[in-house]
């Protein structure tokens, strides 16, 4: 068999292209040649092993590839003309298109509902393959073409050619070329709905090819640009609710899957087709109410054990126990807030029980085989590594008498039924099947219903997490991750993760990334990129530090004394990088302690500044130090010592101790307070291009490394949190790979408006007025009322005082206003679609926060305080939200 390889890209001096292609589970490369540089070609002689190839084309230069094509719908060789000796492909390169969101799994699994198929064998001597792709059918429509001659259909609708979708959105059909009355083909491709009995002719001219002289045995194939029909921008709507919130009359204290499953149901009856989660992780790492921030997971793989629906599984057969458990459950379930302490005890427990009852039953099955084939990559080290954090009392595996780090040799036992290493672990292998195949059962059930699950996947892990435990190489451990000052936080954020050592990720191409994205697959068509502004930059803080103004961006470009001084700032080194304290700066911060913190905390440097004392030199030093402390002035003084700390212009780099960073808002601290004038004219403009436009560039090639890699991973669609400082180079990235952003009104990107103007919200977005992070709208409306008012007259165009507290019919307003935006999705979340409704919301507003970004100890524990029984049967509010979505075009 031979294959002929054509393709027409137009290269510079030096580049080669190079087709790269899937045979026996490896990818075969060879050099395409060339005599103009733009027209090229292969000859690949190869017995057929395969019943289809898929490949792509890249530019090489000296070995190294510069560009590769889209490579989620990589081309495809169906090798079904049974009488062919040889193929003959006539290519172009695929880029990433406009309409790429059409190739997700959100598009073709649950909106368009578009399924592959395998082509038909053919039995021609002579075959001529046409392929196209169409992303642009909807639901119910297949393709099929028309032409001059009767293989073609003459033209007749009654003879549409029909064909084969053989990979997302791409169709094929295979001609019989003996039967073709003319070597010169006229031809339109249709989409034909047989249900509605519709037929839609693609726009533009006849299409027209010229086929070669053809021998017995050859195929010529054919890849035609995309099919010329209208492509109109589908907006979609939906609700984001962590599933921890939910709540139905059977569930046990927390939202389980069997609730998300109800919560699917009603997003569904009322049109809209997206329901937005937070991550659903397992984060137990103290067994405490601490480990409910879910953004701190143990595992990037392992799901959080309480979310499991103890009603999906067999009865307790034990009538004491059984009777016990659902006492217990309805207690639980009768908490106005998550009681995450005793919802996972008893949900263990519970589980442990059915364990015992059912184990051996369950793991003896073809389906738990597969399961742990399929994902024993992680799931043996994570069982094995809760097992002895449970062991050890702790999950600091550094503190751990043996096991510091995952040793693979392990591996074996661990995976051996007849072992005791794995009677150790089975019950964790046990979990996580069952809440593997209650997630996915609840993903099916949302693509049947048409709804889209939106997952999220944070930027970090724990640094005790077993990720970092298995493979301490992808992780810094020497530093933090958190975000600089914002508006939720003035001292920054400092979220404890470690840093990612990005330099070992790219080695093996980000492996790990890549298995991450592809597990999440299996549960979810659309994900959220948590702080995407971490795979350009991430804000990176002393281990030693509690806030997060000394962190410096990492990767950085830190700047030499030299090229400081240049901008004409005298650096003087000891005075800008160590805090500044002194005597007026005390009376300042301390008023009538001052006297007491000199004594207790600070030695003198010279006659004008005082250093911290040794014992409390470090924001961590003083949080020990005040550990126990609830008094309030006491507290007050621990921030003041907190701040004094923290009060210097420049921070050094953690790489290089030459370079230096400028510390991120400096100007409101007394050390840029102590600047001449002038020095502060200086400062301002180094800060700004160094914060703002030294970095654009060099931001934009380290996500280029990352990124296109981790989106072309799966089919699910991306879209990213995008708000904080970005820089410049954020959205060149995110249009180049077609990545969704997020808008808020509240918080538009252009800097020279106060509110964001929904009408400007580009397609490519998700919309929305208030985050898990964020107050909610009926919050934000009260939380400054000069600001509101603003809102209200300038805004909602609307005369007069605003109203206070937020009446529902203006809640309605804001809300149809956000569904009418151009925005491809708007998702708003429960609480904000109930402030609508002044007689089912909850009374107290504060009430329905889910999190405070600003205090790193937060309990997350907000629940629905209606059950998802009692809001399907409000049935106003239902038909409420329904005349919404249908009025803002979002059907």
């Amino acid at each position: 068999m031979i294959i002929h390889f054509h393709i027409s890209y137009k290269t510079m001096f030096g580049e080669q292209i190079v087709v790269n292609i899937q045979k026996d589970n490896e990818e075969v490369k060879f050099p395409l040649t060339t005599l103009d540089g733009e027209r090229w070609s292969y000859d690949w002689c190869v017995e057929p092993t395969q019943q289809a190839y898929t490949y792509y084309y890249s530019v090489v230069r000296e070995g190294v590839v510069l560009k590769t094509e889209w490579l989620l719908v990589k081309h495809r060789l169906d090798m079904t003309a049974k009488k062919a000796a040889e193929y003959t492909l006539y290519d172009h390169w695929k880029v990433i298109p406009q309409d790429s969101y059409l190739y997700s799994s959100a598009f073709t699994d649950c909106i368009n509902h578009q399924a592959p198929q395998e082509m038909k064998p053919c039995n021609y001597a002579k075959t001529v393959r046409i392929i196209v792709r169409a992303p642009q059918l909807r639901d119910g429509e297949s393709l099929g073409l028309l032409g001059a001659g009767q293989v073609l259909g003459n033209w007749k609708l009654q003879n549409v050619v029909p064909m084969t979708q053989h990979i997302y959105n791409e169709w094929a059909v295979d001609l019989d070329a003996t039967q073709l009355q003319s070597s010169h083909l006229e031809l339109k491709f249709v989409a034909v709905d047989k249900k509605k009995s519709q037929v839609l002719w693609e726009t533009g001219m006849n299409r027209t090819i010229d086929l070669p002289e053809m021998e017995a045995g050859e195929v010529v194939v054919y890849d035609l640009d995309q099919a010329f029909f209208a492509l109109y921008n589908r907006k979609l709507a939906g609700t984001q609710v962590p599933v921890f919130s939910l709540r139905s009359e059977k569930s046990a204290g927390v939202g389980d899957f069997g609730d998300l499953k109800t919560m699917i149901d009603l997003v569904a009856s009322t049109g809209q087709k997206v329901l937005q989660l937070l991550p659903i992780n397992d984060t137990t790492i103290t067994h405490t109410w601490t480990d409910s921030y879910p953004y701190s997971c143990i595992s990037v793989f392992a799901i959080h054990p309480m979310y499991a629906d103890l009603h999906a599984l067999p009865e307790l057969k034990d009538a004491k126990a059984r009777a016990a458990a659902e006492k217990k459950r309805e207690q639980l379930n009768s908490l106005s807030q998550i009681d995450y302490e005793q919802v996972n005890d008893f949900k263990i427990n519970y589980l442990h029980q059915i364990f015992e009852q059912e184990g051996k039953k369950i793991m003896s099955g073809a389906d738990f085989k597969a399961f742990i084939l399929e994902t024993q990559q992680w799931l043996v080290p994570y069982a094995q590594y809760s097992y002895l954090r449970d062991k050890n009392g702790t999950a600091d595996f550094t503190q751990w008498p043996d096991h510091n780090v995952w040793d693979e040799a392990e591996r074996k036992d661990l995976t051996n039924p007849e072992t005791e290493a794995y009677k150790n672990v089975e019950f964790f292998y046990f979990v996580q099947f069952i809440l593997n195949k209650q997630m996915q059962e609840a993903h099916e059930h949302a693509k049947a219903k048409g709804v889209i699950l939106k997952g999220d996947i944070p930027i970090g892990v724990h640094r005790h997490s077993c990720d970092v435990w298995m493979e301490p190489k992808y992780f810094n451990l020497n530093g933090q991750a958190g975000a600089p000052p914002d508006d939720f936080s003035v001292n920054g954020q400092n979220w404890g993760f470690p840093t990612y050592n990005w330099d070992e990720m790219l080695k093996d191409g980000c492996q790990w990334w890549t298995r991450r994205f592809q597990n999440m697959s299996k549960y979810f068509d659309a994900y959220r990129i948590d702080h995407v502004l971490g795979f350009f930059r991430i804000w990176e803080i002393p281990v030693d530090s509690v806030h997060g103004l000394l962190g410096q961006f990492a990767p950085a470009i830190g700047m030499t004394r030299e090229e400081i001084q240049s901008y004409g700032l005298n650096f003087q080194e000891d005075r800008f990088t160590r805090p500044f304290i002194t005597d007026w700066v005390l009376d300042r911060m301390f008023h009538e302690r001052a006297d007491e913190v000199k004594e207790k905390y600070l030695d003198r440097i010279d006659d004008e500044r005082y250093q911290m004392k040794p014992e409390v030199d470090s924001q961590r030093k003083v949080e020990a130090l005040f550990a126990d402390v609830t008094d309030e002035k006491e507290i007050w003084l621990r921030d003041g010592l907190y701040a004094l700390i923290s009060d210097v212009l420049f921070v050094r780099d953690r790489k290089n101790p030459e370079l230096f960073h400028p510390r991120i808002s400096a100007q409101l601290d007394f050390i840029y307070e102590s600047l001449y004038d002038s020095d502060k004219v200086v400062f301002n403009r180094l800060y700004n291009d160094y914060f703002y436009r030294r970095h654009n560039q060099f931001w934009y090639g380290e996500a280029m490394k990352k990124l296109p890699k981790l989106i072309q991973a799966t089919r699910m669609l991306v879209c990213a949190e995008d708000l904080g400082m970005v820089p410049d180079c954020v959205p060149w990235v995110m249009n180049e790979l077609k990545i969704l952003s997020l808008e808020l009104q509240s918080m538009p990107k252009d800097p020279t408006v106060k509110f964001g103007h929904l009408s400007r919200n580009p397609y490519r977005s998700v919309c929305t007025i208030s985050s898990h992070d964020m107050p909610t709208l009926r919050m934000w409306w009260d939380e400054n009322i000069s600001r509101t008012q603003e809102y209200y007259n300038t805004m909602l165009y609307r005369e007069g005082p605003a109203p206070h507290p937020l009446p529902g019919w203006l809640a309605r307003d804001i809300i149809a206003r956000h569904l009418t935006s151009p925005s491809m999705l708007c998702v708003l979340s429960v609480q904000d679609w109930l402030a609508i409704d002044e007689r089912l919301r909850l009374p107290d507003a504060d009430a329905e926060r889910i999190n405070i970004p600003a205090n790193p100890k937060h309990y997350w524990r907000y629940r629905m305080h209606l059950s998802l029984e009692e809001l399907a049967a409000s049935k106003e509010f239902m038909e409420n939200i329904t005349e919404l979505i249908a009025q803002g075009g979002r059907i």
